[in-house]
Formats: C-alpha cells, structure tokens, sequence
C-alpha cells in the first residue's frame, strides 16, 4: 500500500513538475533547445553508458532490447538540479534549474519478454541574453533582449524480446510534443517606442528506434555484453505564430502592445538525421561491469525553420564517447548495507554538431554516482553527480562549466504472481 502511495505522489509531481522551467542554458537559444540525453539516471552516472547494458530490476532507457532480460515490474522517476557558471571573456554569471527528468514503468511479460512505457523531456529551451550596441564614445545606443522558454517532451512504449538463447531485439515508439517561445525585443536610445519580435511554435512527430543485445559468458563468472541501437531519421513539424509589434519603451519589464507590424503563420519541418550507438562491456553480474559506447548522426536539418533564421549557426556531423561502470561490492548481502550499495562512475566526451561563428560547441563531462538499496529489497535510491565543460571563450561564444545533481528512484515488486494457499 505505501509503494503504491509513493507511485501516486511520484505521478502528481510529475504533471507539474514538467512543466516548470528546465533550462537556463544560452546554448538552448539555438534550434528547438538543448537535446536531453535520453538516458536513466543511473546510465548517465556511469559517463551516459547502457546501449550494452541489462538488468532483471533496473530500466535503461538507451536501448529497448534490455526489456527482454526484465524480471520485476519497475517504477522509474528522477530529478535534476542543473547549476551553470557562464564566461564570455568579459563578464561570468550564474544559472541554475530544477525539473523533472523522467517518469517510467516496465513491466515483464514471461521469462522472455517485457515493455515500458514513461515521459521525458526531449528538448530543453531557457535563456536570457542581452546584446549591446555602443557608439563611438562607448555610449550605449541600443539594446537587444532574447528570451526563450518551453521545450519537447516524449510519450515513448518500448518492447524488448529474448530472440536466441544469447540475443535480446527491441523495439521502441515515441510521440514527440511541446511548444516553444522565442522573443527579441530591441529599444533604442531617444526612441519612444520599442520593437518585439516574437514566435510561438508548436512542434510535434514520431520518432522510432531499434535495438539489439548480446550477451554471452566468457567464463564461470565473466559476462560479454555488446549492444547496438538504431534512431531512425524522422520529421518533426514546426507550426506556429509569428508578431512584430511596438510596444512602450519602459525599464520595468511590462510589455504594453502598440501597433502590429506583422501577424503571420508559419509552416516548417525539423529532419532528425539516423543515430547510431555501439556499445560494448564486460563484467560479472550484480558485482561490477565496465564499458565503452560510441554514438554518431549526421547533421540536424532546419528546412525553412523560423527557429533557425541565423547566419551565424550552421551544423554538422556529431558524436560522442562514453566510459564508465559501476562497482557493488556484494548485492545479495544480509549483514552489511553498504555491501549492497552500488557505486557508479564516467566519462564521456560530445562533439554536439553545433556550430556557431563556425566555431564548434563541443561537451566535456565527468560523473559519479550512489545506489542507496531501500530496505532488504532490490529498490534503490541513487544519487549522481555531473561535472564538466561546454563551449569555450572564443568567437563570441560562452563558455559554461556545469555541476548537475540528479535524484532518482527505483522501486521494484513482483505482478502477475499466482498466489499458493494451503
């Protein structure tokens, strides 16, 4: 009864809690936001490894073929406390964001199957920037204001399959929904009246993946695990508003509208490139297990997006590489709790395709993590920690050094169980 009363809590954070601002990155100024790393709470504390990686009580969400090896029906939910330190050359600052990351439920079907089905933010968009505009004399002439809010999130279903005796397959469907807002205001010294531009987009499609693992004993103890995932190409389309409008030049933030310039609707498609993901690992099961996992796509494509009316971005070819493990010094113990505690670390380095004054936006990070066991039982509580670099002072770019903390929790039962009354 108290596990279920923990799911119902977990549920109404969740329908408020995606709605709260998630990002506070000036690098989601770009496209639709800031790509979420659709990973678990645990696979990003060990450097965002797990297309490889199983468990009978724990979900990853890399690749849908570890479904097949679920044993125990599993709640998933996890937060994030994201903190930036900003640097242009010039001026630092500060930012930080709290919000939800997922909500997820996998279920096992047999002793060969299972599915899951959750939500999760897709993109991210939170950013305030200001850019001057000075005369001769370092007098300030005019100011330009950007701001954004909003993002996607991801209805996804997956289903894994135990195909061979060592070959896990799996299939995964995702319907991808959200709304962003971008506005520009611009005010002029000794102009009466100011000029806001502003979008309002809604952004919907499909998006599928296919995934296969395999796994083999090395030896009496050693495991072998290797994973493969497949993110089909897909469209996203792009509808919404477009205004430019004057409005009273104030300094107490209040946009009073004037006069319309420009009311517009617009049309355009987001084409997502295919992501590919290798992934290898070895390990003994329910003790340790360390892997490598490398991912790469081909550019994102705007076409005739008002999202990506710049110059000065432009994409390209992206990748990333992962290492990372976890450590559990003995799970099944009775004696000891920290025997069973589970200790989880990595690495991982992105080149993220984006390219601003032809300068490349590249991601560097660091990670730990904690599995604290609830109880006697197999549910947990995990801990984790990021660090790292995005971005640097070059060009007119920021550089941002983040340190994101995630909270998430595991709670596992047994469904479907026929019950024996003597």
């Amino acid at each position: 009864m108290i596990k279920k009363l923990i799911v119902l809590a977990i549920i109404l954070l969740s329908l408020h809690g995606f709605a709260q601002k998630n990002n506070s990155s000036p690098y989601s100024f770009f496209g639709v936001g800031d790509e979420t790393a659709q990973k678990t709470a645990e696979e990003i504390s060990m450097g965002q490894i797990g297309a490889a990686f199983n468990s009978t009580h724990q979900l990853t969400f890399s690749n849908p073929a570890s479904l097949a090896s679920l044993r125990f029906t599993t709640y998933a939910f996890a937060g994030v406390n994201k903190g930036l330190r900003l640097d242009d050359g010039t001026n630092t600052g500060s930012a930080s964001s709290t919000s939800l990351s997922y909500l997820a439920l996998g279920i096992p079907i047999g002793s060969k199957a299972g599915f899951s089905f959750g939500l999760q933010p897709n993109t991210t968009v939170g950013y305030s920037l200001i850019e001057e505009f000075r005369d001769g004399e370092d007098n300030l002439t005019a100011l330009n204001l950007y701001s954004g809010e909003g993002g996607t999130n991801r209805v996804f279903l997956g289903f894994g399959y135990k195909l061979l005796k060592n070959v896990n397959v799996g299939i995964e469907t995702a319907y991808v929904f959200g709304s962003i807002e971008n506005t520009l205001l611009n005010r002029r010294d000794g102009v009466q009246l100011a000029t806001m531009h502003k979008t309002d987009s809604d952004v919907r499609g499909l998006s599928s993946k296919l995934g296969v693992q395999y796994n083999a004993k090395i030896n009496d103890e050693l495991w072998l695990k290797a994973g493969g995932v497949v993110n089909f190409n897909n469209d996203l389309s792009n509808k919404g508003k477009e205004y430019l409008f004057s409005l009273i030049n104030t300094d107490n933030g209040v946009v009073s509208a004037r006069d319309t310039i420009v009311n517009n609707t617009f049309k355009s498609t987001i084409k997502k490139p295919l992501n590919t993901i290798l992934s290898v690992g070895v390990g003994e099961e329910n003790k340790w297990y360390a892997g490598i996992e490398y991912s790469f796509q081909d550019a994102i494509d705007f076409t005739d997006a008002v999202l990506e009316d710049n110059s000065k971005v432009s994409y390209e070819k992206s990748n990333r590489i992962s290492i990372g493990g976890y450590y559990t010094p003995k799970f099944n113990s009775i004696t000891s709790y920290w025997q069973r505690t589970t200790f989880r670390a990595g690495l991982n380095y992105k080149k993220t395709g984006l390219l601003v004054n032809n300068t490349a936006v590249n991601d560097f990070g660091i990670s730990f993590g904690v599995g604290l066991p609830i109880g006697q039982q197999l549910s947990n509580v995990n801990f984790g920690v990021e660090m790292g670099k995005r971005g640097k002072i070059s060009n007119d770019l920021v550089k941002e050094n983040y340190l994101n903390f995630r909270l998430s929790l595991t709670l596992n039962d047994r469904w479907f169980i026929k019950r024996d009354i003597r």
